[in-house]
């Protein structure tokens, strides 16, 4: 008997060692290095915020709804580019209540922006897989160039220009498409007027 004993004292010492260990390791040093780790780029720690005059204005990395002619839109969004429902649609290409809508936003973008509605790009018309999206297609962007100009009083050279700034190329030089970050743009619009 006390042979078992010993040895459930022994293997129990062990264990609270082992906890203790892990406890420190996992609980106090990891987090700490973590930590410092983001402090090393705060930027991205901190959300990718963006500041005009010191005010954060938004995170370059969520779409956030514009309205009014004087700005460029984002991407349509399922959820209103709500952060705390992100999520897509669920609507499957060939549902007709999706079909109805791209239909909606390709005559409400025509109309707007004075194009024919062959003209209007995808990513005008449909909404991104976390409906978050904050970046919109260099087409996109040049469509809304002429609207965007006239309603603030600004020439379409200057327009162009803001958005070739706010434009971003392939990560990693390969990957993806060319893309416009929406806030960005719009951020740089207000300095510009």
């Amino acid at each position: 008997m006390t042979v078992v004993i010993r040895d459930l004292l022994r293997q129990s010492l062990a264990a609270v060692r082992v906890l203790l260990v892990l406890t420190v390791l996992l609980g106090v040093l990891y987090p700490a290095a973590v930590w410092a780790v983001g402090r090393a780029v705060p930027d991205r720690a901190d959300g990718s915020l963006l500041r005009v005059d010191g005010v954060a204005v938004g995170s370059r990395l969520l779409g956030q709804t514009f309205e009014g002619a004087q700005w460029f839109h984002p991407r349509p969004s399922a959820n209103d580019h709500d952060g705390l429902a992100s999520a897509p649609s669920n609507l499957g290409p060939s549902n007709p209540d999706l079909l109805a809508a791209i239909r909606e936003r390709r005559a409400a973008v025509a109309r707007e922006d004075g194009v024919p509605p062959s003209a209007v790009p995808a990513d005008a018309l449909t909404a991104s897989g976390s409906g978050l999206d904050p970046d919109i297609s260099p087409a996109y962007a040049a469509l809304q160039v002429p609207r965007v100009a006239r309603e603030r009083g600004l020439d379409e050279e200057t327009v162009r220009r803001l958005v070739a700034e706010a434009t971003s190329g392939r990560q990693l030089g390969f990957l993806g498409e060319p893309t416009v970050n929406v806030l960005e743009l719009n951020a740089s619009l207000s300095g510009a007027d």
